[in-house]
């Protein structure tokens, strides 16, 4: 099992329904303009905190929806789960009372190529999971640059409990510069779709065996 840990308490994100159209600058506009009202005026100065600053930008979506974040798009295609998983070299086992979470993601970029870091689970409770050290980085989408232009798709595998499936979202994310911080950096967040029945189906009737790179 991969560890957990509790969500820990952050500033106020800025989450959206996936921007169709530029939407993305909206929020930051807003930011400036209260910045320069408040200059103009002379009463106060509006500011964000470091905190604010290194928070997350969260756009949101569903299965099958291309989620704009700006730097990076990023789509759920599939989920399904697994007791096992061939990865090709091995076959790998879910651990006592745990199951296979495989997401089947693509992504892309509009100029700069890049590598998305791990995917992470966000539980209904506000945990998160870790996709599972058991599969090698080499065989998800967290190895190949994506690329301008193309879409590329691969998985990402969480070895979880059940409590872990209902109204569990996928969280995408991309390295920022761990030097200066990256203002507001970008996220996307896809809700699986999973309600209590869907997650029972998927934890108690999950294929024997998932062969990793097959495409669904």
């Amino acid at each position: 099992m991969t560890a957990t840990e509790q969500r820990r308490a952050a500033p106020p994100r800025q989450s959206r329904r996936a921007p169709r159209n530029g939407g993305g600058s909206k929020v930051l506009n807003a930011v400036v303009g209260l910045a320069l009202a408040g200059g103009a005026i002379g009463v106060q100065t509006f500011m964000l905190s470091s905190g604010d600053l290194q928070a997350p930008l969260t756009y949101v979506g569903a299965v099958k929806e291309d989620v704009d974040a700006g730097r990076f798009s990023a789509r759920v295609d599939s989920i399904a789960s697994a007791r096992a998983i061939d990865t090709g070299d091995k076959t790998i086992e879910a651990g006592k009372d745990q199951v296979f979470l495989v997401v089947q993601a693509s992504a892309t970029v509009p100029k700069e190529p890049l590598h998305l870091l791990p995917a992470e689970l966000l539980t209904g409770d506000g945990q998160r999971f870790a996709a599972t050290d058991r599969i090698e980085k080499t065989k998800t989408l967290a190895n190949p640059w994506i690329q301008p232009g193309w879409w590329i798709s691969g998985p990402f595998v969480f070895e979880v409990p059940a409590a872990a499936l209902p109204g569990a979202r996928a969280v995408f994310s991309i390295p920022t510069n761990m030097l200066y911080g990256e203002p507001l950096p970008p996220e996307v967040e896809v809700d699986l779709g999973l309600d209590d029945t869907e997650a029972r189906r998927l934890f108690t009737a999950p294929e024997d065996v998932y062969q990793l790179g097959d495409k669904r």
